[in-house]
């Protein structure tokens, strides 16, 4: 479903089937790539999977990012054909002259020379004359960029056997029986989004595309559609939690609500135990890009506040946790020197998984390890029972003296205060130190905090080296699309 479009199985097939006739029909062969700017729908939906079918691969774009990086990913690519939604068709025009494309065509109603989705649409009586292409498990079949906030996006090659790896690893094949209503919300050019889509139509699962995140939209979706499964993001919980129409909102149908892409601050979580039915499982999922989405996951047993007083309070120090590897993921932590450490001993993560990129596009991959292990550039630990706690990227350590800080150790501790909403930290240059510790506070809207009550507070908490020496209040802290926090624009102000 979506909007007032609502689509069968076998409706969605013959789609896609009469786009991937029509994309073969307008010249397209298999390995040629096929871009899409365009806020989610169920156009994409079809052609990702007409993609597929004609054995082209699939590039979603940002449409968030700047003019100049578009054009890079396009033109870095060599996609011949653009598929460009109603809203950015001007975009697209302005773009169009620095393209090296074969051409641009509106998923709606188009605009001059830039022709209708239905006009290259086979009609439904030739929708099967073109066979299914044969593709092998090696080619690639998402291009998908990474952020580029520090540097040009970088595009990461995903085969259709990492995603089948993934999916098939993890994911129930429909077989007939009720699996529920998913809502979908995060952007298709994202991993999450991605899988997201293919996930749920693997097992047969009615899905609610929304084209862009709004809170109140997705409560009233959730109440008529009977939702019961969702993946947001922590910007989004936190919305949802904060809109005026929360409490007032049937949620009893939602059984699973995951959550993901940044880091997920404590006391949101805690609130969200707390304030969405009890029945509600939320299970915390980590990964990146490059390993085709989840590499570790809190269940729902871990967010179940339930126990002795002994047992509460350990799945109160989980909640901080991502969690622990899935069937098919191995993790390790190493130090600088490359050696393995044991429990409890911050390092850089390390994964093992079948379903590694192929590769960056035209990039060396620096991460890759021997004997299949790939570096993450995330820190953390694991502790005896399993469980791995993140402890931020590796490019945002402060050293300051010589010792190591993590910021998220310093964040959380500053977000356990009661008058702070959200915390970052980063490290500032110092001619003593090298690096003094400045922490950028969002606090709680009329709560009497002051930044002496703050320093105050990490003092009896964290080492004196750990102890932000500047405290800056800001009305809200700099974030991409899914939340995670821009550290280099911080620095930059600071």
């Amino acid at each position: 479903m979506f909007g007032g479009v609502r689509l069968t199985y076998a409706q969605l097939n013959s789609m896609m089937a009469r786009l991937a006739a029509g994309l073969h029909a307008i010249g397209l062969r298999p390995g040629d790539v096929l871009a899409a700017l365009d806020t989610n729908s169920h156009l994409y939906v079809a052609a990702y999977y007409a993609a597929a079918r004609a054995g082209l691969t699939f590039l979603p774009l940002n449409y968030r990012a700047r003019e100049p990086e578009l054009e890079y990913m396009i033109n870095s690519a060599r996609a011949r054909v653009l598929l460009v939604g109603d809203r950015y068709l001007e975009l697209a025009a302005r773009l169009r002259p620095q393209l090296k494309l074969q051409e641009v065509i509106a998923l709606g109603a188009g605009i001059g020379e830039i022709r209708p989705l239905s006009s290259i649409m086979a009609p439904v009586a030739a929708e099967d004359s073109e066979a299914e292409v044969e593709v092998d498990d090696e080619e690639t079949s998402v291009l998908m960029y990474t952020s580029g906030t520090t540097s040009r996006p970088k595009g990461v090659m995903l085969t259709h056997r990492d995603f089948t790896a993934y999916v098939t690893a993890n994911i129930e094949m429909a077989d007939g029986s009720d699996r529920g209503v998913a809502l979908v919300c995060v952007p298709f050019y994202h991993i999450a989004g991605m899988t997201a889509l293919m996930t749920n139509l693997w097992t047969g699962r009615k899905m609610v595309v929304m084209p862009q995140f709004e809170a109140g939209e997705w409560l009233r979706l959730v109440a008529s559609e009977r939702i019961t499964h969702a993946f947001v993001v922590p910007t989004m919980m936190k919305q949802l939690l904060d809109h005026p129409g929360f409490t007032r909102t049937d949620l009893s149908s939602l059984r699973n609500l995951a959550y993901g892409g940044a880091p997920m601050p404590f006391a949101v979580i805690r609130r969200a135990i707390e304030s969405f039915p009890a029945h509600v499982g939320f299970v915390n999922a980590y990964g990146q890009t490059e390993t085709t989405s989840s590499l570790t996951v809190l269940g729902p047993d871990d967010h179940r506040l339930e126990g002795s007083a002994e047992q509460i309070q350990l799945k109160l120090k989980r909640l901080n946790s991502i969690g622990r590897p899935l069937p098919d993921v191995e993790v390790r932590v190493r130090d600088d020197n490359g050696e393995w450490l044991g429990n409890d001993k911050v390092g850089e993560i390390v994964i093992r998984t079948a379903r590694i990129m192929k590769g960056y596009a035209g990039r060396d991959d620096d991460a890759a390890l021997g004997d299949g292990w790939r570096a993450t550039g995330d820190l953390g630990w694991i502790d005896g029972d399993g469980y791995i706690f993140f402890a931020g990227r590796k490019d945002d350590m402060i050293i300051r003296g010589g010792e190591n800080i993590a910021p998220a150790e310093v964040e959380t501790v500053l977000m356990s205060h009661p008058g702070v909403d959200e915390a970052a930290v980063v490290g500032v240059p110092s001619l003593e130190w090298g690096q003094t510790i400045k922490a950028f506070v969002v606090i709680r809207p009329q709560t009497p905090v002051t930044i002496e009550d703050l320093i105050s507070f990490c003092g009896t908490r964290l080492a004196s080296f750990k102890r932000p020496e500047q405290i800056e209040f800001v009305a809200e802290l700099p974030k991409n699309a899914l939340g995670k926090i821009l550290r280099q624009s911080l620095r930059q102000g600071a």
